[in-house]
C-alpha cells in the first residue's frame, strides 16, 4: 500500500509532462490542484493492478479541451467533482477508485485531487501510456469497449450526461459540448470493473512518471546527465538539439494545433527540425524527413535544466533537446496505428517505428 506525499506529486507532475508529449495540460496547474486537495482533504492511496478486486468500479476523470484555454480557466474543486457525482447518479453505482485516462500533464493529477476530495484511492495506471488528443484514443477502445456513459461539467455549474454509441461519437459530442462550455471541461467516462481494468489498463504509469521526475530533479553534476538516464529508462533516443525559431499555434476545433520550427546546434548544427502538434507532439521531421511519429512519444526538454516543455509553454528562442520513446506495444498493433497513427492525423506517412527511423537517419 502506498500513499502519495507532496514530493511524489512534484515528481509525477514532471514525469507526466514528459510522457504527455507536450500535451495533457499544464502540469504546474495539476500539481497545484493535487497539493491543495491533499492538504485540505488528506493523503491519497495508490492502488496497484495486483491489488484490484474483480468487482471494483473504476472511473477515469480528466480535463478535455485546449491546453491553452485550461491555463486561463483553472477548474475549481466543485467543477472537478461534478462529473463524478453525475456519473454515480446516472450509473446508479458507487465509484470505488478513480484513475487517469492519460498519463500526461494536468490529466495525471486531476484524479489525485478528486481522489483526495472523495476519500478513495487512485489506480496506478492509465488508458494511453502517454497523452493523446482525442477521447477514443484509449486502450479501452482498442479492446472494443464503449464509453457507455460520459458526464461533462464546466465552471458555471453545467453538467451534461450523454450515452454515446462508441468512442468516436463520444469524442465528437463531448468536444462540441466542451467548446460550448468555453473550450475546456472536466469529463468522467469509460467506467470499468476491476476485471476489465486488468485487461485494458496500462499498469504502473503513475509510478513510471514519478521515477522520471526523480531522475530529472537530480543534480546536473553527476557522472551521467539526467537526460541520459531518462533515455535509458524509457529506451529512448535523442533526436535533435537546437533553438526554437518559429512557432505557429492556434485553437482550432477545441484543440491547440500548430507547428514549431527549430534550427540546429552542436551535433545538429546543419540540420533543421519541425514538430507538428495537436495538443500533443505527433510528428518530428528533420531536414524534411520523418524521424519520429505518433503513436511513439515525442518530448521537448529544456537544454539546460532537462525539464519538459509543453506545446503551450514553448517560446521563441528556447534552447531544447528533442527526444522520443517507443509507444506501448498496444499502440503498435494494426488497430492502435489505425486509431492514433500518422494517417489518422492526415500526415503523409505510414507509421514507421522510431527504432527504424533512427537507423535510417543521415545527418547533414
Amino acid at each position: 500500500m502506498k500513499w502519495l506525499n507532496e514530493e511524489d506529486i512534484d515528481h509525477i507532475a514532471i514525469g507526466a509532462s514528459v510522457l504527455g508529449t507536450g500535451g495533457g495540460g499544464d502540469p504546474y496547474i495539476g500539481k497545484l490542484m493535487a497539493l491543495h486537495a491533499i492538504r485540505k482533504y488528506g493523503p491519497v492511496q495508490v492502488i496497484t493492478m495486483d491489488e484490484l478486486k474483480e468487482d471494483h468500479w473504476i472511473v477515469p476523470i480528466s480535463g478535455m479541451g485546449s491546453p491553452s484555454v485550461l491555463v486561463e480557466k483553472i477548474p475549481s474543486f466543485e467543477m472537478l467533482m461534478a462529473p463524478l457525482i453525475a456519473y454515480e447518479k446516472a450509473s446508479g453505482k458507487k465509484i470505488d477508485i478513480v484513475m487517469p485516462i492519460e498519463i500526461g500533464g494536468v490529466n495525471s493529477l486531476i484524479p489525485v485531487a478528486v481522489a483526495a476530495m472523495k476519500g478513495i484511492p487512485i489506480l496506478d495506471g492509465d488508458a494511453m501510456g502517454r497523452a493523446f488528443p482525442e477521447a477514443q484514443m484509449v486502450t479501452f477502445h482498442l479492446d472494443g469497449l464503449k464509453p457507455e456513459l460520459v458526464t461533462i461539467a464546466d465552471e458555471k455549474g453545467n453538467t451534461v450526461t450523454i450515452e454515446p454509441a462508441d468512442g468516436h461519437w463520444s469524442e465528437k459530442i463531448a468536444r462540441t459540448i466542451t467548446i460550448s462550455m468555453g473550450g475546456s471541461s472536466i469529463v468522467a467516462d469509460y467506467g470499468v470493473t476491476g476485471i476489465q481494468a486488468k485487461k485494458s489498463v496500462i499498469p504502473g504509469t503513475l509510478t513510471l512518471a514519478q521515477k522520471i521526475g526523480e531522475i530529472l530533479k537530480q543534480p546536473r553534476n553527476g557522472a551521467v546527465h539526467p537526460i541520459e538516464l531518462l533515455l535509458t529508462l524509457l529506451d529512448g533516443h535523442q533526436l535533435f538539439r537546437g533553438k526554437a525559431v518559429e512557432i505557429k499555434r492556434g485553437i482550432e476545433g477545441g484543440f491547440t494545433r500548430g507547428k514549431a520550427v527549430f534550427e540546429g546546434s552542436e551535433e545538429n548544427d546543419l540540420d533543421s527540425c519541425v514538430l507538428s502538434f495537436q495538443n500533443e507532439h505527433l510528428l518530428a521531421e528533420i531536414n524534411n524527413k520523418p524521424i519520429a511519429m505518433t503513436p511513439d512519444l515525442i518530448a521537448v526538454l529544456d537544454e539546460e535544466t532537462g525539464m519538459p516543455i509543453t506545446t503551450e509553454g514553448l517560446r521563441y528562442g528556447a534552447r531544447v533537446i528533442i527526444v522520443a520513446f517507443p509507444a506501448n506495444e498496444r499502440w503498435r498493433t494494426p488497430i492502435g496505428i489505425e486509431t492514433a497513427g500518422p494517417r489518422y492525423f492526415k500526415y503523409p506517412y505510414d507509421y514507421t517505428p522510431l527504432e527504424i527511423l533512427i537507423k535510417e537517419f543521415v545527418p547533414s
